[in-house]
């Protein structure tokens, strides 16, 4: 195992607690939990030297035991709340797996259950493009709408609207306004030195991966029902999480 000679742990993160959508980790899409489907993912990575499931929850332990990932801690109640840092929470589960395991890691891959429709050519990519371009981190992104760009959002004071950006009365149409990203959660990877030693992810040295296709990222109730239309189109035509 290992890719290009570094050792890759992945690391499930999956908190019991949620607000939008109750124990949401466990919420099924295409007949699966959201644990399960980054759980046969990383299943399917031979290149991977573990997997592990970073939570403070019994249950969610349970199901990322059922699905092959190792769960050889419960995450502390400080690293598992609303204010918790992701990098922290990552952070301990690699240094809690070293642990664990007796050994180190060159670098680690951040599968987020909430994103459960990626693809194995996703997390590969984003790995390749870390470790090829010689980053010390890389996360996949997503282009953001027109109609979402910051010289196209509002502010409202008293009822009466204004433009966020300085320059928002310049770009009626979205087409002259420069591109913009946002991390869509399908995989982060990173070097050891970027979140153990400097605890940092996009920070500095974070190469973006774009997928170019709509990606189901689960926060509210509704994102569930869209991430079901996706799998049934994605299953029509023949895509799978392999």
């Amino acid at each position: 195992m290992t890719w290009q000679g570094r050792s890759v742990l992945a690391v499930v993160p999956a908190r019991g607690g949620s607000k939008g959508i109750p124990r949401k980790n466990l919420r099924t899409v295409a007949g699966r939990s959201l644990i399960a489907h980054a759980a046969d993912l990383a299943a399917g990575l031979a290149w991977l030297d573990a997997a592990i499931i970073s939570t403070d929850d019994e249950e969610m332990a349970a199901e990322g035991r059922r699905h092959g990932l190792t769960a050889p801690f419960l995450r502390p109640a400080e690293l598992a709340g609303d204010a918790a840092l992701g990098v922290d929470a990552w952070r301990h589960a690699w240094l809690a797996s070293e642990a664990h395991f007796g050994r180190s890691f060159d670098c680690s891959i951040l599968l987020q259950p909430t994103s459960p429709l990626r693809l194995v050519a996703d997390v590969e990519r984003t790995v390749d493009a870390m470790i090829s371009g010689v980053h010390r981190a890389a996360t996949t992104v997503s282009r953001v709408p027109g109609h979402y760009l910051p010289q196209k959002l509002l502010i409202m004071q008293d009822g009466i609207v204004s433009f966020l950006h300085p320059d928002g009365a310049r770009h009626s149409n979205r087409q002259s306004a420069p591109p913009c990203y946002t991390r869509n959660g399908l995989c982060y990877a990173a070097m050891r030195e970027a979140v153990v030693i400097r605890r940092e992810i996009v920070e500095t040295d974070c190469v973006g991966v774009l997928i170019d296709r709509y990606v189901a990222n689960i926060d509210e109730p509704i994102d569930l029902e869209i991430a079901e239309m996706l799998a049934a189109r994605m299953a029509r035509a023949g895509t799978d999480e392999s």
